[in-house]
């Protein structure tokens, strides 16, 4: 791989980042919310902080920096490393317990099998860090696929956590290669493995781009139940919905009832490949707490 692939893989992380802190600033009243993104009204707060999405991002860009590809033992210490340093990055229960116990010494891959009675997590959490790994080997969606099913490996040992991760790594792809916003969908179908995230992801598809986000939010979830299938359909639609401007992604992903900052990291690591980090607003990019550099 070209030193192109490792700024590209950056690329998709600052439009993640951006996206997450964005959206978490949007947590609050949801009528108040509502009336902000209407008008347009940013967060006053300053800095705008990032949560464990960009921490967890960023694991994923420094394991791609150090191996060109996705090697599951490295990332899972990535993991274990960053929420050490941070823990109150906003991690949800389930990652919590389980970097606890593996920075205590026990095995990740027992304890990511052990999770939730012993069927693995199925939340968004692999979903929510996926973009860069799309970013990366744009121009092999086989290889996204498999370097995607690997990244949920030392969390996500669900099938339906894993499927999350693998659509949002093969939409960075083709957001990256250029696909006509009508053709990232049916892509992302096609490669998805089979399960209750690659139907509402057909659903997605056949939903028109002009529908009401509200509307479609409540059908295909807005990550109210933190869960993959729950989360990965809509923050799809909405990135083909404003495939040409990040402003409008985040404000139409985050002002949704929901998940809000995993909303905005997926879409934003997804719609900036296509967009480029110049279309984030140089207000929202001063706004954001610093970014660290993964390799350093």
């Amino acid at each position: 791989m070209t030193d192109t692939t490792l700024e590209r893989a950056r690329r998709s992380l600052l439009g993640l980042a951006v996206g997450d802190a964005f959206g978490q600033t949007m947590f609050g009243d949801h009528v108040e919310v509502t009336r902000r993104a209407a008008n347009r009204v940013l967060p006053t707060q300053r800095p705008w902080p990032w949560t464990d999405d960009t921490a967890m991002a960023l694991s994923i860009v420094e394991v791609l920096g150090r191996h060109r590809q996705i090697d599951p033992d490295a990332l899972a210490a990535a993991f274990v490393r960053r929420w050490a340093d941070e823990p109150e990055r906003g991690y949800g229960q389930g990652a919590f317990n389980l970097l606890t116990r593996v920075a205590a010494g026990a095995p990740w891959r027992r304890e990511a099998a052990r999770m939730f009675g012993g069927q693995g997590s199925y939340g968004n959490g692999a979903a929510m860090r996926a973009a860069p790994i799309g970013a990366y080997f744009a121009t092999d969606l086989d290889r996204v696929r498999d370097e995607a099913l690997r990244s949920a490996e030392p969390t996500h040992a669900h099938p339906e956590g894993a499927a999350g991760a693998v659509a949002v790594a093969l939409a960075a792809a083709l957001a990256t290669s250029g696909a006509p916003a009508g053709e990232i969908l049916p892509e992302v179908i096609r490669l998805t493995p089979d399960g209750i995230t690659r139907e509402r992801l057909r659903r997605a598809a056949e939903t028109a781009l002009t529908a009401d986000p509200v509307r479609v939010g409540v059908e295909l979830g807005t990550g109210r139940e933190v869960a993959a299938h729950d989360t990965v359909p809509f923050s799809l639609w909405v990135a083909v919905r404003h495939l040409g401007s990040y402003e409008d992604a985040i404000w139409t992903a985050t002002a949704q009832l929901g998940d809000r900052d995993t909303l905005g990291a997926i879409v934003g690591g997804v719609v900036v490949m296509a967009t480029g980090e110049d279309a984030i607003p140089a207000t929202w990019r001063a706004a954001v707490e610093p970014v660290p550099d993964p390799l350093r």
